[in-house]
């Protein structure tokens, strides 16, 4: 390895790629001091921390924020600095008029923005290990439900041709009688013996609730537009749907251990108390969602602006002469502003303050989204300083709950 003589500070810039990543390293005279490739392998991580850590450089400026390549930078005490790729395709015609893109360019772009403004750049902090596995836990149990969601549009478009009676017949066609149903009947043809007797019977054998009457099921069957299909291929999409349905079911079981796992989790974190005392987020994987994505630096969010702004509730305001606008957040960290909107959206529903919140915003023309964002933008201010006091949420404390029960 050849030893790179520096006299002053060095800065590293990394741009990440699937296959490679191109490294350029600038002096503090934004002077390329060396810039070298390695392929996207994690066996190759280690030479490159060793090659930076030698180099002594300042710090290190990547376009992402998680992992292996990043966990190894951390993992190496070396100073790294996010900028996101809608901000390195903003400054890329601070370094060429055409605002050309190449990998050796971004590299050199990223090196050289960290020694500029590296000082108004916050370096990445490592979360605990509990808030990194239950991180881990929750965005798998979201890939889970999303995989089970993608499942049941599937199964809707099989019905459609084979069954269209038994869409719609019960709430949810993942919900367990729905599964059950079409487990015994996966066809038209199969259910086109059934009798009001036959189907009540049914339905007692696998304990349904009786939220509609027999007789309407019934009819509802009766009544559904013919499937029209041939013995034969009946017979294929049969198996077709018994096919989803098993599949629906595996993802169903894999969604509800890991649940359990966050909650074990979630219970066991230090920071539990805090989350869990919001409204409607309770002992489960509202909060643990809150709380993975927020994280447990407190350092990370200085103030509750920060936080609101990189959750994407706080609008961006742009000025210039007579043109002054406010619109909607898009650059933003997209997992936790979807954490905090789902929160806020059911709080409302649990706490008066923010019912009247959101209500007060429909009231002056704002449409439902726009309103749980007003609602969510409060609710980050409230979350900031209970994270920030390592304090529960406590109603009876919070000024405004206050002046509505006196009110």
């Amino acid at each position: 390895m050849t030893n790179v003589q520096h006299d002053g500070k060095l800065f590293a810039g990394l741009d990440w790629a699937s296959k490679t990543h191109m490294v350029c390293v600038v002096d503090d005279a934004g002077q390329i001091k060396i810039r070298f490739e390695i392929p996207n392998t994690g066996k190759t991580f280690t030479g490159l921390v060793k090659r930076l850590t030698n180099l002594n450089v300042e710090g290190v400026a990547i376009e992402r924020c998680d992992g292996p390549l990043v966990e190894a930078l951390l993992d190496a005490r070396l100073r790294v600095v996010v900028i996101t790729p809608r901000q390195v395709k903003g400054l890329r015609s601070r370094y060429t008029g055409a605002g050309a893109k190449s990998d050796a360019g971004d590299a050199y772009l990223l090196a050289d923005v960290l020694r500029t403004d590296g000082h108004r750049l916050a370096a990445l902090s490592r979360d605990s290990e509990a808030t990194a596995v239950l991180r881990a836990l929750s965005r798998t149990r979201k890939d889970l439900i999303a995989a089970r969601v993608g499942l049941v549009n599937q199964l809707h478009a099989q019905l459609e041709r084979v069954f269209p009676g038994a869409i719609g017949l019960f709430a949810r066609l993942d919900s367990d009688v729905a599964i059950a149903f079409l487990r015994r009947y996966p066809t038209q043809h199969m259910a086109s013996t059934l009798t009001p007797a036959r189907l009540a019977a049914f339905l007692r054998r696998i304990a349904y609730c009786g939220r509609r009457p027999v007789q309407e099921l019934f009819s509802h069957l009766h009544e559904a537009p013919a499937a029209g299909l041939g013995t034969v291929e009946a017979a294929g999409r049969a198996a077709c749907v018994l096919a989803l349905l098993r599949a629906i079911e595996t993802v169903r079981h894999e969604e509800l251990d890991l649940q359990a796992e966050i909650i074990e989790h979630l219970d066991a974190h230090a920071d539990a108390h805090i989350f869990t005392s919001l409204p409607k987020a309770g002992h489960g994987v509202r909060a643990a969602a809150l709380l993975a994505e927020i994280g447990d630096v407190r350092a990370r969010f200085p103030d509750e602006q920060s936080l609101a702004a990189l959750a994407g509730v706080a609008p961006v305001t742009r000025a210039s002469g007579k043109m002054h606008t406010v619109g909607f957040r898009y650059a933003c960290d997209k997992k936790l502003r979807n954490a905090i909107i789902d929160f806020a959206a059911d709080s409302r529903h649990a706490s008066p303050w923010a019912a009247k919140i959101y209500q007060d915003a429909i009231a002056r023309g704002k449409r439902h989204p726009h309103a749980v964002r007003i609602l969510a933008r409060a609710w980050t201010r409230l979350i900031w300083r209970c994270w920030h006091d390592h304090t529960a949420y406590n109603p009876d404390l919070h000024p405004a709950a206050v002046m509505l029960q006196a009110a």
